[in-house]
This record gives structure tokens, C-alpha cells and sequence, in this order.
């Protein structure tokens, strides 16, 4: 963990050179472990994506456990079941916004067994937040690393400061593997605060790290890091 405090109230606006693409969809439920389903799916759909840089799929989300209900361990064997809410997020370049919008509401994307059905979509500026969070980041690890906490920030400090982004406040969660067909990928959640609006813009356009087909590296807001603070003693 770091936490070094700099409070910083830069503002400025938010550039359009990347934006993110919400998508409704209908689905009644979709594997915890989907992130390679979906981005084969989404290369059948639109090719393109496989070579275009600044492109990126978000996991599909659905709240944790609540009500009773709780989520299931990740997975490929286990299920999210999916509310209308729940949307299909692509980050993309500006120079293929229309395209998207266009061509992919109404395609069908198979994810195993099941089957998810792609509705209209709306554009979504990335944010001015200094707090972002990244549900699985995959770095290049020295061998036997995988489930070291210290290596892990020490290589996404790396890849930070490659971007021009200071860690400040970086705190890491638990290993999660995605399965592939050529083996799991190991990734952990990564929480940054203290970031300049300039840094989180450029963070979110950017990303770190491998796979962001497969929803490693992006960068979305996050509040209420002010009641996570590092361990005493």
C-alpha cells in the first residue's frame, strides 16, 4: 500500500478523444469469469477491435451481494443473474463512436451458454474524479510474483509514472483469474487516489497494464476512499 496526502483542486475539461459507449441489454444472467467470452464475441461482431488502439470492454457489472442474495465465487462455472439495469460498457476513440452506435445494437453475442442481446447505446464522457478504480489489472510479474502485494505495486507504480500518472494513494485487493483457452490470466483490483484531474483523464484514456479486450486496465470513479486508510501497527 502507498498513501502519501497532496491534496490538488486543478479542474479542467474533460477531452473527447476517448469516450465510454453504454449499451442496454437483454440477458438473464451471464458468467462471473466472462471477460474472454465477451471479447470474442465482441471481435466477431466488430473486427476491428482487436487491432484498435485506445479500445477497451468493461466486465459486465452487477451490484454485490445484497438482500440476502450472494454473489457467487468468480468463475466461468458460476452465474450473475442480470437486471435491466445492467449495461454493456465499450471505451473507444472518438473516430468510432458512430460506427459502434450503429452497427452493434441488435447483435447477439454468445457468451457460453448463454446468449445477450445488444440494445441501443449513449455516449459517456470519461470523468474529472481523482479516485479510480480497477477491477482486474494485469501486469507482467516477475516469475512467482503472481500473489505478491509488494511486487504488484511496485510494477503498477512502473507503469504509472510511464503515463506521466504520480502514485499517491494506491491500494491493491485480491487475485482474481480469468480464464482463456491458452490459461488463466492472473489480475488484481487496483485503487488510485489523490490523482490530478489531468492524471485520471489521461489514466482512463490510457489505462495499464495487458488485456483490455478482456477488462484489465480500465479505470472508472470510485468514492469513499477517505474511509480506507492504511493499516496501524
Amino acid at each position: 500500500m502507498f498513501w502519501n496526502d497532496d491534496d490538488n483542486a486543478d479542474r479542467i475539461r474533460v477531452p473527447d478523444d476517448i469516450v465510454d459507449l453504454l449499451f442496454g441489454i437483454d440477458c438473464k444472467c451471464i458468467p462471473v469469469d466472462h471477460a474472454y467470452l465477451l471479447a470474442d464475441a465482441l471481435r466477431q461482431a466488430l473486427p476491428w477491435i482487436a487491432e484498435e488502439p485506445g479500445v477497451a470492454v468493461h466486465s459486465v457489472h452487477v451490484a454485490g451481494s445484497q438482500n440476502g442474495w450472494e454473489r457467487p465465487e468468480h468463475g466461468p462455472d458460476s452465474y450473475l443473474a442480470v437486471s435491466r439495469r445492467t449495461k454493456l460498457t465499450l471505451r473507444v476513440p472518438r473516430h468510432r463512436v458512430a460506427e459502434v452506435l450503429r452497427d452493434l445494437p441488435g447483435t447477439r453475442l454468445h457468451l457460453g451458454g448463454e446468449a445477450l442481446v445488444v440494445r441501443a447505446g449513449k455516449t459517456k464522457p470519461l470523468s474529472t474524479e481523482t479516485t479510480l478504480f480497477s477491477r482486474y489489472v494485469a501486469l507482467d510479474l516477475a516469475e512467482g510474483a503472481d500473489d505478491d502485494e509488494g511486487v504488484f505495486l511496485e510494477t503498477a507504480a512502473r507503469a504509472l509514472a510511464e503515463i506521466d500518472v504520480r502514485v499517491r494513494k494506491a491500494v491493491c485487493g485480491r487475485t482474481n483469474r480469468l480464464a482463456t483457452p491458452e490459461g488463466p490470466i492472473t489480475t488484481r483490483s487496483l485503487m488510485l487516489a489523490g490523482l490530478t484531474p489531468d492524471e485520471s483523464i489521461r489514466l482512463q484514456q490510457r489505462g495499464i497494464g495487458r488485456h483490455p479486450l478482456l477488462g484489465c486496465g480500465i479505470f472508472i470513479p470510485h468514492k469513499g476512499v477517505d474511509s480506507v486508510k492504511p493499516s496501524q501497527g
